[in-house]
């Protein structure tokens, strides 16, 4: 059996040693467009996709840096190659752990030119986060952990269809690499 997967795009990609060249901003956007946000218990369909965009939106909406709104767009993109894994899991998966990290980190310096610094990856962190509580608040009712600040980049949570998540993706994904000078990354 080969230590591979098939992407979207035919490439073979090798989640535990990835390389540059095996990482597709399209595979992304794609895979990321038919993932489920919470392990698919939310009533209707949300998918990574949509999460990554709003978390973006977000960011921008704050006015952080582009390369910060950029790498909240890319956050999830090693759930492309690895699939998800929920909070409660996930923690106690050192090496899933490490393997989602240094995915993550091929994909940023592919995308970002470097990987993130501290202050970078806590902002991206709080972005996660507040978007996190806002869907489990309005998909289940439910307020994990403490309250967030109001979201100001006007979300709306609903389904989008798969193609339009995946085009949205692509599309802010264009906007901030341009924003943050990130040229080279447009030839995807």
């Amino acid at each position: 059996m080969a230590d591979y997967i098939t992407t979207y795009s035919k490439i073979h990609m090798t989640p535990l040693e990835p390389k540059a060249e095996q990482i597709s901003i399209r595979d992304i956007a794609h895979a990321l467009s038919l993932l489920s946000r919470a392990n698919g218990h939310f009533p209707e369909f949300y998918s990574v996709a949509q999460h990554c965009i709003h978390c973006c939106e977000e960011a921008g909406a704050r006015g952080y840096a582009p390369r910060v709104c950029l790498a909240c767009l890319l956050h999830d993109g090693a759930e492309a190659y690895m699939s998800d894994v929920t909070r409660p899991v996930k923690k106690h998966m050192d090496f899933y752990r490490q393997a989602e990290d240094a995915c993550l980190a091929v994909i940023y310096r592919k995308y970002l030119g470097r990987e993130l610094d501290e202050a970078e990856e806590g902002l991206v962190r709080e972005m996660d986060d507040t978007l996190l509580y806002h869907e489990f608040y309005h998909y289940m009712g439910e307020r994990l952990g403490e309250e967030k600040s109001l979201l100001l980049g006007g979300q709306i949570f609903e389904t989008v269809p798969f193609a339009e998540a995946e085009r949205l993706y692509l599309e802010k994904f264009v906007y901030w690499s341009e924003q943050s000078g990130r040229v080279e990354n447009l030839y995807f």
